[in-house]
């Protein structure tokens, strides 16, 4: 068999396919090929200790734990001590279902815990009861996945094309826990594009984080695009968590059979259960669920938002959006050495929220702290199972010189080509020369047409309550009995006034004139943040001439003319 993992893995999608037609969706396809993916992959790594660690598990099994001692003799992080796998199920089709169960069974902890969160026992009932396990398990057998023609760099090809494959038949719920692969290379391009120094040199070794880590393909292509574009001999430590079980099968099984350290992956919520507290990382990328409610998770949050040193101590966003909870949470894990962070939003995040909500004191605090280093539009309709636009932020706590107090933004809007054809709201992909020049405009720190650099308090305002007397019908200003031109029941309004402006020459400059008998309510002044993106970049298009708009309208009424002259000669 060709070791051309495309052709591998359309091998085993096609094949699966004569087996799988008619008793499962396309769609759900993947949930049977993935896990038995796995299992050929590691019988094909276990097959020359196979005979060895059955024997050895049966001298040892009522005496000691055997698995220190299978690990040992056997030099593999992982064992199945059962006497059958994959090949050796098909000499007793009689008992087939009895047998495999007893192989799953085999399975070192860590193995079995990857194939129970697939919940393959339901699809293997179902296959069994319409007489196509054997089938499966006779077409698995054909595919030869052994090291030493497949190497994990391979098999991860071969794995991540049976992914694919499998989120673009399920697009609406892909987007889940499938990011599409021209997003993710051009966020680690800029996260790593920035830092290449740090990532350069014999014998380093850094982390890379993602608390939304799905089915693993960020922390993959980012680790892969070092290696490719940095430094091929950086060893990068991943780490992940993951809420959805089968998510985090298919991310851990990934790890499993690509040389990874899957005990680095962590099933559950990472904001009310985080299973890497009080760890660091050099680099983290993510991209959270868009405008997904935290209310199951409200209670734990609230109760860390009153301390001091927990992630939000800042504050908390509305319920129903907790996408800066996930950049909360990466912040609190930045090493004081150093870290960069990027991450993938929609709009939300960048305006949502006035002056004192929780949306806009998380912006304060991060652009205060000079965290925020750049922000990216991308275009929109890049996602499976969403048209939205969308937004790279890129933070770090360790800016360049010529990056400190400032933050860039970059109108990424039309950097892409229309696909061919669309998959699920996927209509449109970042190509390479888009991602290359991209980089350049973020690398070359520079103002143009793409380009605008801002210093941090240009996104600060001071809201500002104006207050007006109230007249009454014989037009007499009504006053409190100390004087006081403020009244109860006084007209008010509000002003935004910029953070490089003095407030009281902002004022007389620009509401006394209108409002001669107003003044501020000194007792009332809220500093908020927000980012505007498309303001920054609006170009005015003047409107068109009259004469253009009849030509137009006259073209058209020809059209028409021509049109019924067709119809009523026909």
């Amino acid at each position: 068999m060709s070791s051309n993992h495309q052709e591998i893995s359309s091998f085993i999608w096609n094949v699966c396919d004569d087996v799988l037609r008619g008793l499962f969706k396309p769609t759900e396809y993947g949930r049977v090929i993935l896990p038995f993916t796995v299992l050929r992959r590691l019988d094909c790594v276990l097959e020359p200790n196979k005979d060895e660690v059955y024997k050895l598990y049966q001298e040892y099994k009522d005496k000691v734990d055997p698995s220190p001692i299978i690990q040992q003799r056997t030099n593999t992080p992982y064992y199945n001590h059962s006497k059958y796998d994959l090949t050796r199920l098909k000499g007793d089709p009689s008992n087939v279902l009895m047998n495999f169960r007893n192989y799953i069974n085999g399975y070192s902890p860590q193995v079995r815990e990857i194939i129970e969160n697939f919940n393959l026992d339901i699809l293997v009932e179902k296959l069994h009861k319409n007489k196509r396990l054997y089938e499966l398990i006779d077409k698995f057998t054909e595919v030869d996945l052994h090291p030493d023609v497949i190497n994990n760099h391979q098999m991860g090809q071969v794995y991540e094309e049976l992914l694919r494959k499998f989120s673009e038949m399920s697009n609406e719920e892909s987007g889940d826990h499938y990011t599409p692969r021209d997003v993710v290379k051009l966020l680690v391009s800029l996260v790593f594009g920035g830092n290449t120094d740090d990532l350069k040199g014999s014998g380093k070794i850094r982390s890379m984080f993602d608390p939304c880590v799905g089915t693993g393909g960020m922390l993959t292509i980012g680790k892969e695009w070092v290696q490719k574009n940095i430094n091929p001999d950086l060893k990068m430590v991943l780490y992940g968590q993951e809420l959805n079980d089968i998510t985090y099968s298919i991310c851990k099984s990934d790890f499993l059979i690509t040389g990874e350290n899957p005990d680095n992956i962590k099933l559950g919520s990472s904001l009310s259960d985080d299973k890497f507290q009080g760890k660091t990382f050099d680099y983290m990328i993510t991209n959270p669920p868009f405008g997904v409610s935290w209310n199951s998770d409200k209670q734990f949050i609230k109760n860390e938002e009153g301390d001091p040193n927990g992630r939000f101590f800042v504050g908390t966003p509305r319920t129903s959006d907790g996408s800066l909870l996930f950049l909360q949470h990466l912040i609190s894990k930045m090493d004081d050495n150093g870290s960069r962070i990027g991450i993938v939003f929609n709009g939300s995040p960048l305006f949502t929220g006035d002056s004192g909500s929780g949306e806009s004191e998380i912006r304060r605090w991060i652009i205060e702290n000079d965290l925020l280093e750049c922000i990216v539009s991308l275009p929109d309709q890049l996602f499976f199972n969403t048209g939205i636009s969308t937004y790279t932020w890129i933070l770090t706590n360790n800016k360049d010189e010529k990056r400190k107090g400032k933050i860039q933004l970059i109108d990424g809007s039309s950097f892409y080509s229309s696909m061919k054809k669309s998959l699920g709201s996927k209509r449109k992909y970042i190509t390479s020369p888009h991602r290359k020049e991209l980089l350049e405009i973020y690398q070359n720190f520079e103002e143009g047409d793409h380009s605008k650099i801002f210093n941090n308090e240009f996104f600060g305002y001071t809201k500002v309550r104006i207050e007006q007397p109230e007249v009454d019908d014989n037009g007499v200003i009504q006053r409190k009995k100390n004087g006081d031109p403020k009244s109860d029941t006084s007209k008010r309004d509000y002003e935004r006034i910029p953070l490089t402006e003095d407030i009281e020459e902002y004022f007389q400059r620009e509401v006394k004139p209108h409002l001669p008998d107003s003044w501020m309510d000194e007792d009332y002044k809220r500093v908020g943040y927000e980012i505007n993106f498309t303001k920054y970049f609006y170009e005015y298009e003047p409107l068109r001439s009259l004469e253009e708009i009849t030509q137009d309208l006259l073209k058209l009424e020809e059209e028409s003319e021509d049109l019924m002259k067709e119809i009523l000669e026909d």
